[in-house]
Parts: structure tokens; sequence; C-alpha cells
């Protein structure tokens, strides 16, 4: 890919979502865009650009940066984030909190808001708490993947049998043999999904938050995405709720308010204001 071509890219890239795709990722967005090209008949990246700058609708636009976000994800996956939520909303159940509201920002394909849903019904066992979890992603196309919540056999391999008996249930199996399971409704009816972009806030979710998963996302961000990002979810979260990141993520040289309870998991102060 040219130069040139590629450097439209990526500020397409940054100005609509705020991925800041640095030179070494240009093979990555040289197959991802060759793959759009050919769905819509195209024949070179110039051509593209030129339909990128003039679809009116949009759409097309939706789909490139689909098709060059990073979609890796897996259930439980950093497993110590949700050991100590477990441990966190038992305590604050067990103090009589009744309503409880958490935000996972960018949910993939589902395995991360399915696994914090798990935790969270577990948690709640018969309490009357009412509890609703939003997931959210810029990316339609993992959306909907995560809105079916139809994943198979290998996928599941990090629960537990109890946790794969409980919320999972067979659907089908398919011609190479592969076996099919669907979420359970008694996870999917915790779970409202959204998409947004990350990149504009102010967002519009209801808030006061208790609990925000914004996970391995910022590292596709620059500083100036992150301080906005970072500023939006202390603003939504409520006085002593929690923000999970990633374990490779820091928010050193940005300015906040969080506490840190431990790697990676950060509090906002219970005397905050908003």
């Amino acid at each position: 890919m040219e130069a040139r071509l590629f450097r439209k890219f990526t500020d397409l890239a940054y100005q609509h979502a705020g991925i800041a795709l640095s030179d070494e990722k240009e093979a990555l967005v040289s197959a991802r865009v060759a793959k759009r090209i050919r769905a819509l008949g195209l024949e070179t990246e110039q051509q593209y650009i030129r339909h990128l700058e003039e679809e009116s609708s949009g759409e097309e636009l939706i789909l490139f940066l689909d098709a060059i976000s990073t979609n890796f994800t897996s259930f439980f996956r950093e497993a110590d984030h949700f050991q100590y939520l477990d441990e966190l909303l038992r305590q604050w159940l067990a103090e009589g909190r009744r309503r409880l509201r958490l935000w996972c920002a960018a949910a993939a394909t589902g395995e991360e808001p399915y696994s914090i849903a798990m935790v969270l019904r577990e948690a709640l066992g018969d309490s009357p708490a009412d509890a609703r979890l939003l997931a959210t992603d810029i990316s339609t196309h993992a959306l909907s993947k995560a809105v079916a919540g139809v994943y198979e056999s290998e996928r599941l391999k990090p629960l537990t049998k109890q946790q794969s008996q409980t919320y999972f249930a067979y659907e089908r199996q398919d011609e190479r043999g592969t076996t099919w399971y669907r979420v359970s409704p008694a996870l999917r009816e915790l779970l409202v999904f959204k998409r947004l972009n990350l990149n504009q806030p102010p967002f519009p979710l209801n808030g006061p938050l208790d609990v925000v998963f914004c996970r391995n996302v910022m590292i596709y961000f620059d500083r100036r995405v992150r301080q906005r990002l970072i500023a939006e979810i202390e603003r939504l979260l409520k006085p002593g709720g929690v923000l999970f990141i990633g374990h490779t993520e820091t928010l050193s040289g940005l300015k906040h308010r969080f506490e840190l309870v431990r790697p990676s998991v950060l509090r906002k102060p219970k005397g905050a204001t908003a």
C-alpha cells in the first residue's frame, strides 16, 4: 500500500474512532481494506478511499472501522478481575445495595460481558436488586455476534463445567462437526447491547454507574483520546464506583482522581463529585 493511502486510512480511523494506527499496522490495514474492496466490487485502494469520502449514509465507514478493529477476546480473560468483581458485588449486596449498574465498554463478540453477567447472576442469587449490564462496542459486526450469543464449544473451555451447564444450551452441530452453544435467557435478561464510539463523548448513558470494564482498548488510543475517555468514565461512575482496565494498561500521564485498589483496578473516591 502506498504511504499516502495508508495515511488516509489511518487518518479516517483516528478521526472517526480515535484508533491510532502505527506504521507497523500497514499490512493489517492493507489486508482488511482489500476485503472491503472485493466486497464492493472495486479495484483499487484509491477507489475505496473515494467511496468512503463520497458515501453520504456513513454505512461503509462503519464497515471500514469494523474491518480494522481488533476483537480478540475470551471468556474470563484476566480472571483475577472477575474474582474481585464477585467479592465487590457480594459486599455491596450484603450492605443492602438494591440497584446495580455495570458497563462493559468494549464488548467485542460478547465473551467479556457474558463473563461479567455470569458473575453478576451468581452474586445476585435470590436478591431482589435491580441489576443491569450495558455492553457496547464500535463494531457492528462484533456486536451482532454478541447479541446472537452463540459460541462454538472451543470458546467455552475457560468456563467451569457448572457454568457451561447452567448458562449455555446446545444449539447445533455444523457440517464440520463443530458443536455450538447458545447463551441462556438468565444471562441475556441482564444485558443490553448498544453500538457506541468511545471517541465521541459525552456518552448517552444513564448513570451513575457502579462498575465499568474498559479493558484492552485504550492501547489503541493516543493520550488525547485516552484522557477524554477516562474523564467521561470518571463522570459516569458514582463515588466509590470501580473501573477495571487491562493488565497492560495504565492511567499514567492522564489527569484523573481514581485511587488504585490493586493492579489494573481503580476506584473513584467516595467523596468525589461528578
